[in-house]
């Protein structure tokens, strides 16, 4: 995998239809709004590129100093004096062309990157990209305050289900985890458009179960899947 695969690129026309009509059957008969979102990446983790170039940087100093450098002798006026035939501007020269080099590598190969990075810390970008996406997207904004927001961070292998107030206040943690739960296993099969329907549905049985339509409800949201590359 030499580049990242952009979200945009995993949902065709037909794709993207078929989550639309999902969200619009969910909300059938709820006060609900279902908000699905898909991200390429959540987070920069540029420490991740100075780890991986640092890496290289000390395997590309051992390489050089194991294979090429000898010590040579030298004559004086009173004794011989011992010389490296690579001097420190060489090492340092070594070392920087190895972060450089381990840095760019690791900013174009995303599977290498993320090997220097912590769950823990990509769980907190994709905390964070969400809570981001919920305001963004005015999920927080419906009348009921009955939004939900599905967020799929591609890059971390993520998902994330976000509440409003009202939803929060009625839902426990594990009723998220089932719509996370039912999400996450589509996605291990390489399906994310079948694991966004499953979630709509998921979600829209919990709304419809907890927040029935009243007379006068109107779509608040519009249903289309938001791509965020």
């Amino acid at each position: 995998m030499t580049s990242m695969q952009r979200a945009s690129d995993l949902f065709t026309a037909d794709d993207r239809a078929a989550v639309s009509r999902a969200v619009a059957a969910a909300e059938e008969g709820t006060t609900g709004e279902i908000v699905p979102v898909v991200a390429t990446v959540s987070g920069r983790y540029d420490r991740a590129e100075d780890l991986c170039g640092l890496g290289v940087a000390l395997v590309a100093l051992a390489v050089v100093w194991l294979g090429f450098q000898e010590v040579r002798t030298e004559d004086q006026d009173w004794a011989p004096r011992l010389v490296p035939a690579l001097g420190l501007v060489w090492m340092l020269l070594v070392v920087l062309l190895g972060f450089l080099a381990g840095a760019f590598v690791a900013s174009r190969v995303p599977l290498l990157r993320r090997a220097f990075v912590r769950e823990r810390e990509m769980r907190g970008e994709v905390e964070r990209a969400a809570a981001a996406a919920f305001q963004r997207l005015r999920v927080r904004r419906t009348a009921e305050a009955t939004g939900i927001l599905l967020y799929v961070s591609l890059y971390e292998r993520m998902v994330r289900v976000v509440g409003d107030e009202a939803i929060s206040a009625r839902l426990d943690r594990a009723d998220w985890e089932a719509v996370r739960e039912v999400m996450l296993a589509r996605l291990r099969d390489g399906a994310p458009a079948a694991a966004l329907i499953a979630g709509i549905d998921a979600a829209g049985a919990l709304l419809r179960r907890h927040f029935p339509a009243a007379p006068g409800d109107e779509n608040e949201l519009h249903n289309e899947l938001r791509v965020v590359d």
